[in-house]
Order: C-alpha cells, then structure tokens, then sequence
C-alpha cells in the first residue's frame, strides 16, 4: 500500500489553487514563476494541529511539487516528532514561488498582494483545521505572521506561536563566515526553547517524552517526510537527505533555468 497527497480536489483550497497569482503580483526579476506555485505540504482534510510557514520553494521543491522537502524538510520533521506530531501538521511558505535572491524575499515582505492571498490560505486552514500552534521558520515567516495578525481572523487566533531560527540556518550562516559549529549551537539552543514553550500546548499524536537536542544534529534528529505528503507515484529518495536536485549552468540565466536531478548512489538499482 502506497500513501500519497490526493491533492486540491476540493473547496476552499481547489479556488485558491485556481486563483493563485502570478507574474503580475510576483515580478519576474524577483521570483523564478518560471517554476510554477508550490502551495504547501501535509494534511488538508481537516486534522492539521500545528500549521507552518516557511520562506520559499527551493529546486528540490520544484520537482516534489510540495514545500520543505529537501534537508530543511528532514530537519523541521524531526522538530515535530519530538513535539509527538508525525502527521497532523499543514505547511505553506510566505512565497508561492521561489525567491530569486534573498534581497528580493526583504524587498517583498510586506507587499499587499503577495500578503492578500496568503492571507486567504491562511484563514482557509484556521477555520478547517483545529490549529493549536503556528511556527514560523525564519524571519520572513515571522513577518507574514505577524501581517496576518493585523487581519480580523489572524486578530482573532488564540493558539500557540512561535518563531525559529530557520532550519537551513547553519548552512547559510557558515557560507557567511560564521563558525559552522557556533551557528548549528544557535539553531539548537532556539529549538530546544521552543520545544520546551509548545510541549504543553501542542495534543501529541503519539505521546512521547520531550528529548531535547543536543550539541549537535544526530540522525535520528532528522524525520523522514512521508510518502503521504507528496503527490503518488514518486520515488522513496525524493524524500530523502540526498541533495538530489540543484541548480546548475554557467551563466545567472541559465542556472535560474536548469535543475538538474540525479539518483542518489544509494538508491541507483543498475
């Protein structure tokens, strides 16, 4: 038996994926809409419990058609596990498409239109779902909350919030010249605080004690994102740690064009 994501088939998120923005509300020059929309990943039948929004599409996510797949993925879903949530989360991005440089994501952050329409996702998933917590990951997650909040039904949300470091952190800060070791510390000691803040407040699916991280990321730190999340038919190591797709080409334009995917060793059956 194969699980799978049987997608948006019905109201509210079939009218949404139908009205989705683009061009005209992403500029060219600042998102790569060349790639299509990524709406989301998890559950939309009504069961979500913590909802999650993330920063943009990354090249893993223009293959999976599903947001927070790749490493960030991997890492986050070990985060919820240990909160005792494995599948009764939903998760958008502040960006329906990927951001083509991080000073297009700040430049963006308050924009009314590209606002106006996550705000209709994210009124669509409160009133659908028995949301209890909502993490943002990362700063332009934070804002888009925080925008939301300014609306009548963001106003008008009672549960859970917080915001962390975003789980790609270290990475980005390392290539940055920070410390690898001191940056992956930051991301640890931000998530053990916001475990310990949504432990009371989030309903497990499957009880467990609350084990926080250590001083660094083991495997079983990381989860695994399940088959159930991404649309049927593709392959166990698309939900893997294997950096499998990446963007490529030899000059700015045709690397925004080009991602290239390959099998990981691992998973190669020839």
């Amino acid at each position: 038996m194969h699980t799978f994501d049987p997608g948006y088939g019905n109201d509210p998120y079939a009218g949404l994926v139908r009205d989705h923005p683009g061009p005209e509300t992403y500029p060219p020059e600042h998102f790569r809409v060349e790639w299509g929309p990524i709406f989301h990943r998890g559950r939309l039948d009504g069961t979500a419990r913590v909802l999650v929004i993330g920063q943009d599409p990354a090249a893993h996510e223009a293959i999976t058609r599903r947001i927070l797949v790749g490493t960030a993925g991997r890492r986050f879903q070990g985060f919820l596990a240990k909160l005792g949530i494995d599948t009764s989360y939903v998760m958008i991005n502040t960006y329906l498409y990927s951001v083509y440089g991080q000073h297009s994501g700040n430049a963006h952050a308050t924009d009314p239109d590209i606002a106006g329409y996550r705000h209709d996702w994210l009124d669509a998933l409160i009133a659908d779902n028995p949301i209890e917590a909502v993490i943002a990951l990362g700063s332009l997650a934070d804002t888009a909350f925080h925008t939301w909040r300014a609306t009548p039904t963001g106003a008008a949300y009672t549960g859970a919030y917080q915001h962390i470091l975003h789980p790609t952190y270290p990475d980005s800060a390392a290539s940055s010249g920070t410390d690898p070791a001191k940056a992956l510390a930051k991301l640890l000691t931000n998530w053990n605080a916001a475990l310990q803040a949504l432990h009371p407040t989030v309903t497990p699916e499957t009880p467990r004690p609350l084990v926080p991280y250590g001083t660094t990321l083991t495997p079983d730190d990381l989860g695994t994102v399940p088959e159930a999340d991404l649309p049927p038919g593709l392959p166990a190591w698309m939900r893997s740690d294997e950096p499998w797709a990446s963007r490529q080409g030899s000059t700015p334009a045709d690397k925004r064009a080009t991602i290239t995917v390959q099998v990981p060793a691992g998973a190669r059956t020839f």
